[in-house]
């Protein structure tokens, strides 16, 4: 079965970088993509990005483009989010998720998921 493991969260001052990674085990991924998702205290988890596994392509929720990058590992099975001058609102639980197919920007759209980590970006 697909395990999707998160690491990297923490608190940081706000202009500040964190990278998160994404174990992922079960499978073999080139056909799947990857997202990374937020969900902040009181409201909906958010899409932040998604890559295609095999191919590399990228997408980013305008809220994060420019500032975040997604990349993959393929001999480390590895999903990153590199997240560069965060800010409060950044703050979240940040979750990744996998599904079979073509990158997607739903939740529902996604089979498995990962635990989360927390990302604190303190003002």
């Amino acid at each position: 079965q697909v395990q999707l493991v998160e690491s990297g969260g923490g608190l940081v001052q706000a202009g500040g970088s964190l990278r998160l990674s994404c174990a992922a085990s079960g499978r073999t991924f080139s056909n799947y993509a990857m997202g990374w998702f937020r969900q902040a205290p009181g409201k909906e988890r958010e899409f932040v990005a998604t890559i295609r596994w095999s191919v590399g392509s990228t997408y980013y929720a305008d809220s994060v483009k420019g500032r975040f990058t997604i990349s993959r590992d393929n001999a480390k099975n590895t999903v990153y989010l590199q997240m560069n001058s965060l800010k409060p609102e950044d703050t979240a639980v940040y979750y990744c998720a996998a599904k079979i197919g073509g990158s997607a920007l739903y939740t529902e759209q996604y089979d498995y998921w990962g635990q989360g980590t927390q990302v604190t970006v303190s003002s």
